[in-house]
């Protein structure tokens, strides 16, 4: 094996360098530029339904009322305002008329948040009227309160 020469080393140093200073020239070289640009996407319609429940106590008679509770379910993904309730009754026996009752729903605005059950919407009142017809067809039928939001 020979012995390199002072002049040999000399220039395989002076080799290196110049190698590693290319390289990292080319290492902090890049390009420059500018641009412009938008992006987007659809906001939620919204706007979905929830459903709503009318709770009260049961065994009404003639001449009574009872507290009417009004709650929502929201399965959405987003929360909803519900307004204005309007409330009706129906009955499972057609001899046991809906005229002879009555019912109120207040209005709430209420927020209801999303993915939520039994968010308290509301009060009312659900009277059964004391006619002077027999009102015996009520027995044991079936009292619906319906409730609407718009």
């Amino acid at each position: 094996m020979s012995k390199l020469s002072l002049k040999r080393k000399a220039a395989i140093a002076v080799a290196t360098v110049g190698l590693v200073g290319i390289g990292g020239t080319a290492a902090i070289a890049y390009w420059t530029t500018t641009g412009t640009g938008t992006g987007n996407a659809a906001a939620s319609a919204g706007g979905q339904t929830v459903v709503l429940h009318a709770s009260y106590a049961a065994g009404l008679t003639p001449g009574q009322n009872t507290a009417v509770t009004y709650t929502a379910d929201n399965a959405n993904d987003s929360s909803t305002v519900v307004g204005a309730l309007t409330a009706t009754v129906a009955t499972s026996d057609a001899k046991c008329l809906p005229a002879w009752f009555t019912v109120t729903a207040d209005t709430s605005n209420t927020n209801v948040a999303a993915k939520s059950t039994g968010t308290r919407v509301g009060t009312g009142t659900l009277t059964f009227l004391d006619d002077a017809a027999n009102q015996d067809a009520c027995k044991g039928a079936t009292i619906t309160v319906n409730v609407t939001s718009n």
